[in-house]
């Protein structure tokens, strides 16, 4: 054995590596060197290919390679089977953005065969700079089979899912109030809204709704005046006591405990009366757009006495219990809204105004009229679309769910089994949001997905889910075209089936929410049960996943509930949660804002080797760390250089001296030699003990000591 000194340029050192693991297939002589060894289930996070990766993105991709190669070191057999999640809004935006499109109907007036195949090559290119990013980072992960959840075997996998989950009695078509995004054109489900709340400021209106029988009026408050011209009833708690209080010449009805904090202490409290008295009484609208028993006092459960003034406008469009209140009180249905968030002819003051845009002209207009007692502003938590950052609404509208509510104790028991590193998240933020689980809105009204393998009958409305493509082929009207047909969208809309009355079904026009995509790889990423029975057996459940806190509510949550869903267990059992990726100025890096950092220059300059030792010897992987170049250089000229200097001092003096540790002399090693043994066994049983418990930090603070000692 020879010594040489080692490169002194990161970037020429480390493509001689990656040209050596290439040309001698390390990575997978190292798949084959543990083949008989004990199983560590690794489940690779898909990636969205609808952008290039960047510095944030590395954050969890270290240590997706990390722990895979430490347990390989251990003897573990640890298969990394690549992934690529690749349908949904995130690449149909991208998309909208590369061809100058802008809505639903530029896409629908472009062709949808058009617009699905420049999805395809957009996701395409995207896969290629997330390979060559992976491959210069030295991530050890099988790139040449992995899953990819566009392509017909993994959508097939998904339409199996389905179908098990329909015959369960888990699938159900629903008429419900959903947050909606009116610039996707699409509902949300509650996963999805969870990633998208942030602060923001919003109208503060108290308005006035005079009573019809004369007297008092009653005050009513809102955040978002937009959905005043929907009101159609006040809502009291019926056990609650209210006051008539006086102010100049105005007297106001509200909960006595609102009184002060609305109107003020000049305010003079006339008389009480509790909120079953004012049931049943009608007021005068602020607008007059609807005609039936409407504008009146109703009972409703939620009111708080905590905020606003006790007395709850409602507009059964616009709200979830608004919409329970109406159908309960036999309400008109009133919803002068349409699908792009704009006010249509019902409402002339705002039509074709954004109903966002349109709160000061209705508080204006308010104003105006003396219908308004006050308004100011409030900051307070919205949900925003987490792809496009729209302020959603909530719309009373159809969609496919599943009814997770029905296994919500399977899950909650699932999580019990789960290591969470830090426990405070999976115990704390997941747990707490498993325990508060709706329904999962399963169906989107777009175009790149999933389709839904539903078929209704258009003579007799009988219903069939899909479970594969032989069952398509069997009950298609037309064999040949459904055995060859892509199972996309527009192709599979063309497929028609046979009814047993004699009719034709045709697909329900709607595709998957992508998170059931990625959320269903432990199953799909094998094409099972079509094929992979024997691994997708030894693959449930993983021993590690990891990926960052946003997931929390996102692919942790909805691979937990398919697989209760379909396996009846949880599908990990150890979960590393890591903290976002930060620019300088502590914002997430998001392409969006345009404050990301290409890793692939920065890698050329101080070496990947910098930036994945900068990633996990900074901070606890949970932690949030600000992202620079500056702090890659200080992991390259501090921990690594040392590293490489202690090499070429050995290097330099053992060719001078014709050392070489194939040959050293037999006897009694040096008291030194000696000691360095035993401080290379002590390093070794502690960094085993750090990395068994996940405790990354740890680890690198005790090779940093003993690169010292060295």
């Amino acid at each position: 054995m020879s010594f040489r000194k080692l490169e002194s340029d990161p970037r020429e050192r480390e493509h001689e590596v990656l040209a050596f693991w290439e040309s001698e297939a390390i990575f997978a002589r190292s798949l084959e060197a543990t083949r008989d060894g004990p199983r560590f289930v690794f489940y690779e996070g898909p990636p969205t290919a609808n952008g290039r990766p960047h510095l944030g993105h590395l954050v969890p991709r270290v240590y997706k390679d990390l722990f895979p190669r430490y347990k390989t070191m251990r003897g573990f057999f640890v298969g990394r089977k690549a992934g690529w999640d690749c349908h949904g809004l995130p690449v149909e935006l991208e998309v909208e953005k590369q061809l100058g499109l802008a809505s639903k109907q530029e896409i629908e007036k472009l062709g949808l065969e058009t617009f699905i195949e420049a999805c395809k090559s957009s996701v395409e290119g995207y896969i290629r700079e997330w390979e060559a990013m992976m491959r210069r980072m030295g991530f050890w992960i099988d790139l040449d089979d992995p899953y990819v959840t566009y392509k017909d075997p993994y959508i097939e996998s998904l339409w199996w899912e389905l179908k098990t989950i329909h015959e369960q009695g888990h699938l159900y078509q629903g008429h419900k109030i959903l947050p909606y995004c009116p610039r996707c054109g699409t509902g949300l489900s509650s996963h999805e809204v969870a990633q998208g709340y942030r602060m923001t400021s919003d109208p503060s209106v108290y308005a006035k709704l005079p009573l019809v029988d004369g007297g008092a009026t009653l005050l009513v408050w809102t955040t978002t005046p937009w959905t005043l011209p929907a009101n159609v009833a006040a809502a009291v708690d019926p056990s609650a006591t209210y006051a008539e209080a006086e102010v100049g010449d105005d007297r106001f009805i509200l909960a006595k405990a609102r009184v002060a904090p609305v109107l003020g202490d000049e305010a003079r409290v006339i008389r009480e009366l509790q909120g079953s008295e004012l049931v049943g009484r009608h007021y005068r609208p602020l607008y007059a757009l609807a005609s039936d028993d409407a504008y009146r006092i109703v009972p409703g459960d939620f009111v708080s006495m905590e905020e606003g003034t006790g007395i709850v406008h409602i507009a059964p469009a616009f709200g979830e219990e608004d919409h329970a209140l109406g159908r309960a009180e036999r309400l008109p249905h009133l919803q002068p809204v349409d699908a792009a968030g704009r006010f249509t002819e019902a409402f002339p003051l705002a039509e074709g105004v954004f109903v966002k845009e349109a709160d000061a002209r209705i508080v204006a207009d308010l104003a105006e009229r003396g219908r308004l007692l006050r308004s100011d502003h409030v900051e307070h938590e919205y949900p925003f679309c987490w792809r496009c950052d729209t302020p959603l609404l909530y719309y009373a509208m159809d969609s496919w769910f599943i009814a997770t509510t029905q296994v919500k104790d399977q899950l909650v028991a699932a999580n019990e089994e789960v290591d969470w590193h830090p426990e405070h998240v999976g115990r704390g933020r997941f747990g707490d949001f498993l325990t508060s689980l709706r329904d999962w809105a399963l169906s989107r009204e777009r175009y790149w997905g999933t389709p839904l393998p539903v078929w209704i009958c258009g003579k007799c409305d009988a219903l069939r889910v899909i479970g594969s493509r032989a069952e398509l082929v069997e009950a298609a009207v037309d064999p040949a075209t459904a055995a060859a047909v892509e199972l996309h969208r527009p192709y599979v809309d063309r497929i028609a089936l046979r009814c047993p009355c004699g009719g034709e079904m045709g697909r329900v026009p709607y595709v998957l929410d992508t998170w059931f995509d990625s959320g269903s790889m432990h199953t799909a990423q094998w094409h099972y049960p079509f094929e992979g029975q024997d691994v997708f057996r030894e693959a449930l459940p993983a021993d590690f996943i990891c990926e960052a806190l946003d997931q929390t509510r996102g692919w942790f949550y909805t691979l937990m509930a398919t697989s209760v869903l379909l396996h009846g267990r949880g599908c990990y059992r150890n979960v590393l949660v890591t903290g976002m990726g930060l620019d300088g100025q502590g914002q997430k890096m998001s392409k969006s804002r345009g404050n990301v950092l290409d890793p692939m220059p920065i890698a050329d300059q101080h070496g990947a080797d910098a930036m994945r030792w900068h990633i996990a010897s900074e901070s606890a992987p949970w932690s949030e760390r600000r992202m620079s170049e500056e702090g890659v250089a200080t992991a390259r000229f501090g921990m690594l250089d040392t590293v490489r200097n202690c090499h070429d001092f050995l290097a330099l003096y053992a060719t001078i001296d014709g050392f070489s540790p194939d040959s050293t002399e037999e006897g009694t090693p040096s008291m030194l030699d000696a000691w360095l043994r035993a401080r290379t066994s002590a390093a070794v049983a502690r960094v085993t003990e750090a990395l068994d418990g996940y405790r990354v930090v740890e680890a690198c603070r005790e090779l940093e000591r003993y690169v010292d000692d060295l």
